[in-house]
């Protein structure tokens, strides 16, 4: 507690204290991210001011991408941690036209990133939001939003065919409200042809990781790789 307030600590490699300048570039941007959110959310918002910025690395799906959190305190010093996270173009893009289909142009990469987050969540984030910070779009959300979770490895195995089954339903209904229904059961069919290919998909992508940790586990033995082996 530098000064007498709330800092982020340090916490390499994955948090880290960033340079004034690129501190205040972030804090700046909320200015921006306010105009995205819905008015009811302006008044609870108003209540917090920035008092610190910090770099944090993304989950494994973002690697590569910027990404900022930041402290926010009310007038009781309650703390809002809120995420800056760097949205990129879709890595489908490149595959849509040779697909056939048209391509549509994208104003903004964090409102196609937020508009899509909430047209798929049954119950999104209400704070989501997005921003520019030096020309690069971002996407802004509470850096925790309280969702429960589920660690599939904790299972006993009798429960992880529920726990497929209860997580595939829940993805069946996100995409459910990404297109028109009658479209999606038309492309399903009636017959068995797409859960073949279904399965035979879920086999090879199996097989394709199995393959991709041996060879990184034959790497870091060889010592082409610096990593730890758990026992």
């Amino acid at each position: 507690m530098e000064g007498g307030g709330r800092r982020f600590t340090d916490a390499p490699p994955v948090l880290r204290r960033v340079a004034d300048e690129e501190a205040t570039a972030v804090a700046g941007a909320l200015d921006g991210y306010l105009k995205t959110v819905g008015d009811d959310r302006l008044p609870l918002l108003a209540r917090y001011a920035v008092h610190d910025v910090a770099f944090r690395v993304v989950g494994t799906g973002s690697v590569g991408t910027r990404s900022y959190v930041v402290l926010l305190l009310d007038h009781l010093g309650e703390p809002l941690v809120l995420q800056v996270k760097e949205a990129r173009a879709s890595a489908l893009l490149p595959y849509v036209a040779k697909a056939g289909f048209h391509v549509e142009h994208v104003a903004h990469e964090g409102r196609r990133v937020v508009l899509g987050q909430k047209r798929m969540q049954v119950v999104s984030d209400f704070l989501l939001g997005w921003t520019d910070v030096a020309g690069v779009p971002y996407q802004v959300r509470q850096f925790r939003n309280r969702k429960g979770s589920v660690d599939p490895s904790a299972l006993q195995p009798g429960l992880l065919d529920d726990y497929g089954r209860m997580t595939g339903a829940l993805l069946a209904r996100a995409h459910s409200h990404s297109a028109d229904p009658r479209l999606i059961a038309g492309y399903c069919g009636k017959n068995d042809e797409l859960d073949t290919a279904l399965a035979d998909f879920a086999i090879a992508y199996a097989d394709r990781t199995e393959a991709d940790h041996a060879e990184l586990v034959a790497a870091v033995r060889a010592g082409r790789l610096a990593a730890e082996l758990e026992d």
